[in-house]
């Protein structure tokens, strides 16, 4: 749905932003106090130690230093290490441990202990983990943390005269600590925004992190999600290494990154690092998702195409969307409406002049018969209205964000709204009731949960007027309500304003006032970045419960953690082809956030995309982890059958996504287990090789299938990075590419053309697509194999994860799900290709089979085939193919002999997938 701002006033944002930058900057360069010094360390019972710091010399600029800190340091794992920061005599906000659940530091202990060991001025010391090292040097106090396998330092927040920054800052409302960097580090994280420049982090570019409903088209910009986590990556003498820092804070921040530094200016709580040694990118994530929580299993059907515009204004729009796909032979697997299916824009309610209970009831009936699914959009504001049933249901349990005792007073859609409080027990039962009560009278299949940053349309402390209608005749994103601003409290008016919305805004705009309570007296102050993920929680928490199936939350907002409940779709873009490019980096982004089932708004939002636009994005966008169209109601019609060109391109990108399924479908299950990204940059596989550190035009499918699509008008013809070694086109297998050392290639790209290829060394599971994910899941598989063009001695190997795709765990052991694992080898001219397979019994039941075997890169044609299932010999082997192509070859030629390759397909198979299997064959001489 549509920011609160229009994209008018988005755009005046943007130039504000670039207008403040500069001055942003010059103000992170002040220098504030003398830091503190450490005066005691102790060892604790759990393996960790506690530091009291004194300041050294006070000062007041944004407020006055709290004098005593505590310092908490442990290894909580082999590769994880924590550094805790509060005020040692009085308790601070933290992120609640219910909430994201983690080890509580120990309690407060303002005196210091007979144990403890006083610390003479200057000194040194260390605490080393299995894999990273703690350092501190006294006076003033600093702390660095280093890698124990070569000393390399990650993080050293000391500061000497030379740096442009100054030592540790702990105020109440401004917690300032900072970090030295080398130049050869290569920054990524630090969102959300959209960041013009590509996935790695720009110095002086500005990095607010305080959760806004401002639209995705705003460059660097605080977006809708605050996720305090950056990963670092560096290639010293050819060794690539890579860790992440997370601050674990909800308040606003301005990070200041000048690329031999970076600095935090939080206004408030604590400072909680967490410390990821890595070392490569992959085991980051797998460490930062094991702390915050692995990504949510997604039922086979997301990773199908869905369809969505706000501007279906009737069940009949909507029925002639689903016919119309199905026409056009392009595949749909989920049909969406934004509010245009509520009674009044109101929560949990069916319009019963434009989506007709009887209807709809027969519409779900049709579309589920289909295997298909239905999903719909809910804000979190509250309609107030006495007629309304979730309304009344709220006030009577008192569910609502409170101002001054009383429902804080807010306007969205509806009009006068109240905000629930997610952070309160009684909320959550309430929200699991109404939704129960919606699906019983729409059996919907997900949820969207959209403007949770959260979206006002109004600012400060309201009152619905008494001489006017509210919402009047007028857009409904205008503020209607009788407001008046509020900067009286500290919370409303903090000391230290952080760059917000890019032109300083205040905290309170557009959004609940700071100075609201929620729950046990928490301050909005402290909680606001934390709404989404809160409503989140209780969606994912309430559909699984009533489904008893693997839930479906599609979120705008997010936090830390917020994956391991909800997917994420990047929010209000534009039809551009900047916009176009910009979602890449922001799909990447949200990977290693460990929110891999991500995706933009496929032909841009805001109107209005061209037709060559619109082939360009879907041929993007069929690849995104969530593959969505969506549009505004002032957008022209934009669904991928409207114009005939399109729809070719729709059919060829989604048709291949959807003989790609069983893959995607195993990276969904890598995901959930490891953190893995389903989509990833190039620097995730081949993390030496330094020209992909900053690509932002390419992506990974995991490991081994990369995407270089075109984004640029007028061009049919696309110039795209290859990594070494052997590439070859999933929509010509004939074609390879062969980049010796990593070179960039010029390639073909027609205007319904992608250019999709899988690298060597891979065993690749497809089947054959259909219109519907149900559908494609019933064909026969074809294992695609991928050998180094025309070499004698090579490997390759794959995985396959199948399961119940509805249950609530996505996991082995449960007798609804089997692994497979793929192998194959070239050697001394026999081929032989193999599969090791765990829990096969769930496979068998499906009837699911290998059809056929594709292998791409062998220097020979084959000849005397055996095969071999559960280690029995297949006697009748007449209905077995063999086909040859000879490959054509796209290299750069470093010396040495051009070599020849070819494609077989071993076709007219049957084999159970469920069963071991071996074949093998001889190479004959290639012609």
């Amino acid at each position: 749905m549509v920011s609160s701002s229009s994209s008018s006033s988005s755009r005046t944002l943007f130039s504000l932003a670039l207008l403040l930058c500069s001055s942003v900057f010059s103000s992170a360069t002040t220098k504030i106090g003398s830091g503190y010094r450490l005066i005691s360390i102790e060892e604790t019972p759990d393996g960790g130690f506690i530091g009291h710091l004194m300041v050294n010399k006070k000062s007041n600029t944004y407020g006055p230093d709290i004098p005593h800190l505590q310092i908490f340091v442990k290894h909580e794992t082999d590769t994880r290490l924590r550094v805790h920061i509060t005020d040692a005599e009085n308790h601070r906000w933290e992120v609640p441990y219910n909430l994201l659940p983690r080890e509580q530091p120990p309690l407060l202990k303002a005196s210091i202990g007979a144990k403890s060991r006083k610390i003479s001025s200057w000194a040194a010391s260390e605490v080393a983990g299995a894999e990273l090292i703690f350092s501190y040097k006294a006076d003033p106090f600093g702390f660095a943390v280093k890698r124990r396998s070569n000393g390399d330092v990650l993080f050293n927040s000391s500061a000497d005269g030379a740096d442009p920054f100054g030592n540790l800052v702990f105020k109440d409302q401004y917690l300032e600590i900072s970090t030295k960097l080398p130049k050869e580090a290569s920054i990524y994280g630090l969102g959300e925004n959209t960041q013009p420049s590509g996935i790695k982090l720009q110095p002086n570019d500005p990095y607010t992190l305080y959760t806004t409903d401002v639209s995705a088209i705003n460059l660097n910009t605080d977006l809708y999600g605050s996720h305090p986590v950056y990963m670092d990556l560096r290639n010293v003498g050819g060794v690539a290494s890579a860790h992440a820092v997370l601050l674990l804070n909800s308040n606003g921040m301005d990070v200041f990154y000048r690329g031999s530094s970076l600095t935090y200016k939080v206004i408030g709580g604590v400072f909680d690092f967490y410390f990821f040694s890595g070392p490569t990118p992959l085991s980051v994530v797998d460490q930062y998702t094991q702390f915050v929580g692995r990504p949510a299993p997604m039922p086979y059907w997301a990773l199908g195409f869905h369809q969505c515009r706000w501007g279906y204004h009737n069940l009949s729009v909507v029925e002639d969307v689903v016919e119309n796909y199905r026409k056009a032979q392009i595949p749909l697997d989920v049909m969406w409406t934004d509010d245009d299916h509520m009674d009044a824009k109101k929560d949990f309610t069916l319009s019963p002049v434009n989506f007709p209970f009887p209807n709809m009831t027969a519409f779900l009936a049709k579309l589920h018969s289909r295997g298909m699914k239905y999903i719909v959009l809910i804000d979190p504001g509250i309609a107030v209205n006495n007629s309304y049933g979730t309304y009344q249901r709220g006030m009577a349990s008192d569910v609502f964000i409170k101002y001054d005792g009383e429902p804080y007073l807010a306007q969205v859609w509806p009009g006068a709204v109240y905000f629930p409080d997610f952070l309160n027990p009684n909320t959550v039962s309430w929200w699991k009731d109404e939704i129960a009560r919606f699906r019983e009278l729409v059996p919907v299949d997900g949820l969207w949960i959209d403007m949770n940053e959260p979206s006002n349309f109004c600012s400060g402390k309201c009152q619905i007027p008494k001489d006017r209608p509210c919402p009047d005749k007028g857009p409904r994103w205008i503020c209607c309500l009788d407001c008046k601003n509020l900067t009286k409290t500290k919370w409303d008016d903090p000391p230290y304003k952080i760059n917000a919305s890019g032109q300083h805004v205040p905290l309170g705009f557009k959004t609940i006032a700071t100075s609201a309570v929620h729950y046990n007296g928490i301050l909005e102050y402290n909680a606001h970045s934390l709404y989404g993920f809160s409503q989140a929680i209780a969606t994912q928490k309430a559909l699984q419960e009533l489904l008893q199936k693997r839930p479906f939350v599609l979120s705008r907002s997010t936090f830390v953690g917020s994956g391991h409940y909800a997917a994420h779709w990047t929010g209000d873009n534009q039809g551009t082809w900047e916009n176009l490019r910009y979602s890449i980096s922001t799909m990447l982004n949200f990977g290693i956030f460990g929110v891999p089932m991500v995706g933009a708004d496929i032909c841009g939002f805001y109107p209005q995309p061209t037709e060559e636009l619109c082939n360009r994005w879907i041929e993007v966008g069929a690849f995104y982890p969530f593959s969505r169209d969506h549009a505004n109601f002032a957008s022209p019609r934009q669904e991928l059958y409207v114009w005939d060109s399109v729809a070719k391109s729709a059919r060829n990108a989604l048709g291949m996504r959807y003989k790609l399924l069983p893959y995607l479908y195993t990276l969904n299950y890598e995901a959930h287990t490891t953190g893995a990204p389903v989509a990833r940059p190039l620097f995730f596989t081949f993390t030496n090789f330094t020209k992909s550190y900053g690509l932002s035009t390419q992506f990974l499918l995991g490991d081994s299938v990369m995407v270089s699509p075109v984004l640029k008008p007028r061009k049919s013809e696309v110039k795209a990075l290859f990594p070494p070694g052997t590439w070859y086109s999933l929509f010509d297998m004939t074609q390879a590419i062969v980049s010796k050392e990593g070179h960039y290639f010029t390639l073909d790209a027609p205007l319904n053309v992608v250019n999709v290829h899988v690298y060597q060394n891979t065993i690749l599971p497809m089947q054959q697509g259909g219109m519907t994910s149900a559908e494609a899941r019933l064909t026969p598989y074809n294992l695609v194999v991928t050998f180094p063009a025309g070499m004698s001695e090579a490997e390759a190997k794959g995985k396959l994860f199948l399961d119940e795709d509805e249950l609530t765990e996505m996991k082995l052991g449960n007798g609804y799900s089997t692994y497979i694992n793929f192998y194959a080898t070239v050697s001394n001219n026999t081929v032989k290709i193999w599969s090791e397979v765990q829990e096969g019994k769930f496979a068998l039941s499906k009837g699911w089979i290998v059809g056929k075997v594709t292998v791409l890169g062998l220097s020979g044609k084959g000849n005397a085939l055996s095969i071999n299932i559960d280690g029995k010999p297949l006697s009748d082997v007449s209905k077995v193919e063999f086909n040859a192509s000879e490959q054509k070859h796209l290299e750069k030629l470093e010396g040495g002999d051009r070599k020849k390759s070819m494609l077989i397909e071993v076709g007219g198979l049957e084999l159970p997938i469920g069963k071991n299997f071996a074949m093998t064959w001889k190479m004959g001489i290639m012609g």
